[in-house]
This record gives C-alpha cells, structure tokens and sequence, in this order.
C-alpha cells in the first residue's frame, strides 16, 4: 500500500501478460520497489526488550521454525513483533495543516520552514511524519 500512496508504483509499471494470464510489473517499477522494501526491512522494531531490525527479527523466526522442525521446541510464535500499520498522516491532519495561516502557525509555536514543509508534504499523498507538538497544534 505505501508504495502505491507515496507513487513508488502506479498503474502504468505493470503489464498483462495474455499468455499466461498475468500481470508483471516493469523492471524499473521492481527495483523501486525494492528500494522501499529494503528501507523498510532495515526499519526498526520492538522485539524481546531491543530494537532490533527486520531482517534480523525474520532471521531469528527462521531459527525458531528450524529448531521447533527438528524437535528442539514444541512452540514457534510468529506473533511477535507485529508490523505497525498504522498511519501517522491521516485526513484529520492533514486538511488543518492546509487550512492553517502563516500567522496561526507562528503563534502556536510551529517555524517558517516546519510549516513549509508540513504544507508541501500534506499537500500530496505521500506519508509523513509530524511531531508529537505539531500535530498537537494542528488539530
């Protein structure tokens, strides 16, 4: 879903195969979605009191599987961690940082190119992020 909303991917990078029935994605299309899939593998989690990355956390699933395979445990919890879908840069942000004045923004505390920014990036359906206090502000 994030690589279709922030435009990493769109309708034009993908073709129908008639022979087979399927839709393929261009080569280009692929390795910009890797890039993504990369930056998101390489994000960290919360998992057994560590922030750990998630290649690491599939490489400690993977032993857990092996280990339960061969009999070494009678459990695998594939449960934990969870991946955090949740959205930081809903509607109810967005639409009051493009109704806020220059004026309204400077008087709650939020800085001339803070306020560039946040506007540029609300403006477009690319995710993003807004701190604790401004999104505070905003609302």
């Amino acid at each position: 879903m994030e690589s279709f909303e922030s435009g990493t991917l769109d309708s034009p990078d993908f073709y129908f195969t008639g022979d087979d029935y399927r839709y393929r994605f261009e080569s280009e299309a692929k390795e910009r979605f890797l890039g993504l899939l990369r930056e998101r593998f390489n994000s960290g989690v919360r998992h057994r009191d560590r922030t750990l990355k998630w290649d690491m956390v599939i490489e400690q699933k993977t032993s857990e599987l092996c280990r339960h395979l061969v009999g070494q445990t009678s459990t695998v919890d594939f449960s934990e961690p969870s991946p955090s879908l949740h959205r930081e840069d809903d509607r109810e942000l967005r639409k009051p940082i493009l109704d806020l004045a220059q004026q309204d923004a400077r008087r709650v505390g939020i800085g001339r190119s803070t306020f560039h920014y946040l506007r540029i990036n609300a403006r477009y359906r690319n995710s993003f992020k807004a701190h604790g206090s401004v999104r505070e502000d905003c609302r």
